[in-house]
């Protein structure tokens, strides 16, 4: 099953117009890796998780945030390869978590996203990770993704 089928069937739909908001670019690819920078939980222009994992964030809302970057990171992928049938492995998450100093569950956060990932690529969505709670994020968004995808040599 492709992956376009697959999003459909598991009820999922990637947002459209993912860009850059400052002086960087969504991704890079290079020597059959695409690298994706950091993408918060922005929907319908604006961060839609914001606050602190811990204080005014619980933990269903972050991983809620964490689903939301996701599939905006999804989304940059799918623009720039044209298609997310030539994703092979996803290989790296990087989770940011904004969170109280006594939050100690950045890895709760972190597994929403790669739920998502394992659910839409199977095996190849298994991935090396890290997640930390960090002290501030842009626009005081709740959690913040980066990720590696290794891709066809034709993307």
């Amino acid at each position: 099953m492709d992956i376009d089928t697959r999003l459909e069937h598991l009820g999922l739909r990637l947002p459209t117009g993912v860009t850059a908001a400052a002086n960087y670019v969504p991704g890079i690819l290079s020597g059959g890796h695409l690298f994706l920078s950091g993408q918060i939980p922005r929907e319908d222009g604006r961060v839609a998780f914001r606050g602190k994992v811990g204080g005014e964030i619980g933990l269903e809302s972050a991983c809620q945030a964490a689903g939301l970057c996701a599939l905006r990171l999804l989304a940059v992928a799918r623009d720039m390869l044209g298609s997310l049938n030539g994703v092979r492995q996803v290989v790296e998450l990087t989770v940011y978590v904004h969170a109280t100093p006594d939050f100690q569950e950045p890895s709760a956060v972190a597994d929403a996203a790669s739920a998502l990932f394992v659910e839409l690529f199977g095996e190849a969505g298994r991935h090396a990770r890290t997640a930390v709670c960090v002290a501030q994020l842009p626009q005081g968004a709740a959690v913040e993704i980066a990720a590696v995808l290794a891709v066809d040599a034709a993307s």
